[in-house]
């Protein structure tokens, strides 16, 4: 009852939101369209240097190095962003999307460009609905965002498990679209929860736009891994 309440308050403060509240909204977006654009130029840039692709695919040790460095900066960012400052949160958000560009570097060697610039538009066209969903909508998403968290997990434990044991390509289809499922409930989830969080802001204060980044990082994850699952969804489609 109490947290009914709440969402109910805030949906009638909502034409009281801070002046701020439109300039983090945007900032959120900008961030993650800055991130998406770092990782798009630097996988484009992988991908067409040789020299690099065997550097970092050469050994199987560089590239889950690469993928260690990732999981510690979305711990990094995610878990110690209130010691952090805006600058460094910014930089080491900034790091996260080279490095991740740099392992989907080999996307542009598994898939051609009309299948890549397919699902991407797919993915955008996916990830916009579902985040004007989660922002309009009045019903409180956070039992959909516990029980995609939870999908989440058993989707991580599949993968392992198929990965190193099954191989089964029908059981990697099956992931894909589990996945698909999971990070379109999250899209939603997590643009209702930004505008929850930031709607309680006063004023656009450094701790507010680290908020932001911090929401711009999981709809940034969301669009990337959503991405991901179309591709090997319609890239198998194209084989």
């Amino acid at each position: 009852m109490e947290k009914e309440r709440l969402y109910q308050m805030i949906d009638e403060r909502e034409g009281f939101a801070s002046l701020a509240f439109p300039a983090l909204m945007r900032k959120v977006y900008l961030w993650m369209t800055l991130a998406l654009a770092i990782t798009a130029v630097t996988a484009w840039g992988v991908a067409d240097s040789p020299s690099l692709l065997m550097a970092i695919y050469g050994t199987k040790y560089a590239i889950w190095g690469i993928i260690i460095a990732e999981l510690a900066l979305v711990f990094t960012v995610s878990g110690a962003i209130n010691r952090l400052s805006l600058t460094t949160a910014t930089l080491l958000f900034t790091l996260y999307s080279v490095l991740t560009g740099v392992t989907l570097a080999s996307i542009f060697i598994m898939y051609s460009p009309a299948i890549i610039t397919k699902v991407f538009l797919i993915t955008a066209g996916t990830f916009g609905v579902m985040a004007v969903v989660g922002y309009t909508t009045k019903t409180d998403l956070t039992s959909l965002g516990k029980l995609m968290f939870m999908a989440l997990l058993g989707l991580i434990i599949a993968t392992v498990v198929n990965l190193f044991f099954i191989k089964s390509g029908s059981m990697d289809l099956i992931i894909s679209y589990v996945g698909v499922l999971v990070f379109v409930g999250l899209t939603a989830y997590d643009s209702q929860k930004i505008k929850h969080m930031l709607m309680a802001c006063p004023d656009a204060s450094e701790q507010a736009q680290k908020l932001a980044l911090l929401g711009a990082l999981s709809l940034y994850l969301d669009f990337i891994n959503l991405f991901l699952y179309l591709l090997r969804i319609f890239g198998k489609n194209n084989d």
